[in-house]
């Protein structure tokens, strides 16, 4: 297929010397390029999971209760004049 794509000067004076280099067209290097990043960024990978990390003991301090941030946010602060 053909197509018109434009590409930073230098881009494309580095990659027609790397054809060059490598004895290879172009189009070969370019493809292989475009292949190669395409396979990097494929969505067949394993989406991000973040690994649990809890901790031991018997849940909050005694006078904190579920859902009282701002009880929270001022033990968190206490002292630092926040």
């Amino acid at each position: 297929m053909k197509t018109t794509v434009e590409i930073n000067d230098n881009l494309l004076l580095q990659a027609k010397q790397l054809a060059a280099k490598r004895q290879q067209t172009l189009k070969s290097v370019l493809e292989s390029a475009l292949r190669q990043f395409l396979e990097n960024n494929a969505e067949s990978r394993l989406p991000f999971r973040l690994q649990k990390h809890s901790f031991r003991g018997n849940g909050l301090q005694p006078g904190i209760t579920e859902g009282d941030w701002s009880t929270l946010r001022e033990q968190i602060y206490e002292g630092r004049g926040g």
